[in-house]
């Protein structure tokens, strides 16, 4: 049996291969990446490729088949954007993410083993391309350490597909300006009035700034507008580590639009 068959019969590669329905024809050229590396057209790190091969190998005895879906989704849009990033110059990280630590596992393997849990429990599906950018964005970026990605993927797990449209887009508010109107305080439909609570959400979740507040017996606290909204810092972790700048902007369209306010 020549190299190629035996890595064709691997569960692990099989598993990304699954991922299709989620993450479409790419998953086949991903699945190449991590196991066949030498018969891929693109390239990762061999760290980082290791790494997803022990989580792949480790998902694929996942007893639901939909899960075993978004699990192989998650690590072929992980390998989609980390071979973005190499071309681009940026290289995996070197400062021990892939090592071995005392008493533990390398950090990469536990946030891959994360991120694979968090797709599985995805039931919208959307949300699971950002979560494989997640552990890819990490493994390039020595300046976050394993607690920092950590926090933000548990941060990730409570985020809807409208809420990450919506922290997309005050992300890129100075590309293209948010509305001016104020969000209504207690809109009447329940799509607007649920999108309004997603906002409100994220200020809970000390992701959008300026903060809830309570007003004051007799005091008038200005309505919001779209356009006062900004990241926290906790926010900007969330949209680097989530890659949001490539959410699709009918995503982004979608989620001002649920708040019945039309793109500026």
């Amino acid at each position: 049996m020549t190299a190629p068959e035996e890595t064709a019969e691997l569960p692990g590669r099989t598993l990304i291969e699954q991922g299709a329905p989620v993450a479409g024809s790419m998953s086949r050229a991903a699945a190449t990446v991590v196991f066949d590396p030498s018969a891929a057209l693109v390239q990762v790190d061999a760290s980082l490729a290791a790494c997803l091969r022990t989580a792949a190998t480790e998902a694929a005895v996942a007893p639901v088949p939909r899960e075993r879906v978004r699990a192989g989704a998650a690590l072929a849009f992980a390998v989609e954007y980390a071979a973005t990033q190499h071309r681009a110059g940026r290289p995996a990280r070197s400062d021990g993410w892939f090592a071995a630590r005392p008493g533990s596992r390398p950090a990469a393997d536990e946030l891959a083993e994360a991120v694979v849990a968090a797709a599985r429990r995805s039931a919208d599906e959307r949300r699971v391309r950002h979560l494989g950018y997640l552990l890819a964005e990490a493994a390039c970026s020595p300046d976050l350490d394993a607690e920092v990605a950590g926090r933000a993927l548990r941060l990730a797990d409570d985020l809807s597909w409208r809420r990450l449209g919506l922290l997309a887009a005050v992300g890129r508010r100075d590309r293209v300006p948010l509305p001016m109107a104020p969000l209504p305080d207690e809109p009447r439909g329940w799509s607007e009035w649920g999108a309004r609570e997603d906002v409100a959400d994220l200020q809970r979740a000390g992701l959008l700034d300026p903060p809830l507040t309570a007003p004051r017996p007799g005091s008038t606290v200005p309505r919001l507008r779209a356009a006062d909204l900004r990241l926290t810092r906790r926010g900007v972790l969330l949209h680097r580590l989530l890659a949001l700048d490539l959410l699709h902007e009918d995503a982004v369209a979608e989620a001002l639009a649920a708040l019945g306010l039309p793109r500026s």
